[in-house]
């Protein structure tokens, strides 16, 4: 399968939806001056609209592609109308959402009072909450493709198409993979794989490119000399795979760094 023009369009929206919503939660969060109990309430105030307000923008927007995807590929129309309060806000977890955004304040007291510094202490809570805030948009897609698939019964499956340049090894991993419906998640926080609702007269199987999935077991066993297709003995999602190399192909790094060739990738010794 290749990315069409509306796969992209689709993409490109729900990534600008992301960054302004992390931006605008990022600033409110460095915006506090003591990140003690008095300003966990006003950070909640300004924070947790925005980031349901970016879940809304995320659920409607994917409601339309699917919409639309469906027309393209069934040839005919099914709307849909998605309950928003089902798919964003606390039912997402099940939680509470001002107690799930206490979680950074606790990140930052539990590292002041294990020695760390202020400097320090704020930055592992300003992680924490990047990774709260990115699991819950995509938690807001995810429900929503459940949700909206279940009413559209030429689609079977579900499988995950990379948009990146780069893309994390389990991500690639779940790229070969084909998912029933009523089974999607996300793959970890900061995923930005676009999930494709497919049509098919059979079953084909959990793996649907065996080639691909092969070859990136090798690169991860070439790079650190293991491999582990149960993702325990190596962290897949902080292997870095470029999906696009102009001269050798595919070629593996890690987490953290871009590089163009090569050269730039240090490995293992």
């Amino acid at each position: 399968m290749t990315l069409t023009r509306l796969d992209r369009q689709y993409g490109s929206a729900v990534r600008s939806i992301w960054a302004s919503v992390l931006g605008r939660v990022g600033r409110s969060w460095t915006d506090l001056r003591s990140w003690r109990d008095a300003d966990v309430r006003r950070f909640q105030r300004q924070a947790l609209p925005i980031i349901l307000a970016g879940e809304r923008q995320i659920a409607t927007l994917t409601a339309s592609y699917l919409e639309q995807l469906y027309k393209n590929e069934a040839d005919e129309t099914h709307r849909v109308a998605v309950d928003l309060d089902a798919v964003t806000g606390k039912s997402l977890r099940g939680i509470d959402p001002e107690e799930v955004y206490l979680r950074p304040f606790k990140a930052v007291w539990g590292a002041l009072s294990d020695g760390a510094s202020l400097d320090d202490s704020v930055n592992r809570g300003a992680h924490r909450l990047e990774t709260i805030a990115k699991t819950d948009l995509q938690l807001a897609r995810t429900h929503t493709v459940r949700e909206v698939a279940a009413g559209m019964p030429r689609f079977e499956y579900t499988v995950r198409e990379l948009q990146g340049e780069y893309d994390c090894a389990l991500c690639m991993i779940a790229s070969t993979q084909r998912y029933h419906k009523k089974d999607l998640a996300p793959i970890h926080p900061g995923c930005d794989c676009l999930v494709k609702t497919v049509t098919a007269d059979y079953d084909p199987g959990q793996v649907i490119d065996e080639q691909r999935l092969e070859r990136i077991h090798d690169l991860v066993e070439e790079a650190l000399g293991k491999s582990d297709r149960g993702g325990r003995a190596v962290d897949y999602r902080k292997i870095i795979i470029a999906n696009e190399h102009g001269e050798i192909g595919p070629v593996l790094g890690f987490a953290g760094q871009r590089f163009t060739g090569p050269d730039d990738i240090p490995l293992p010794t």
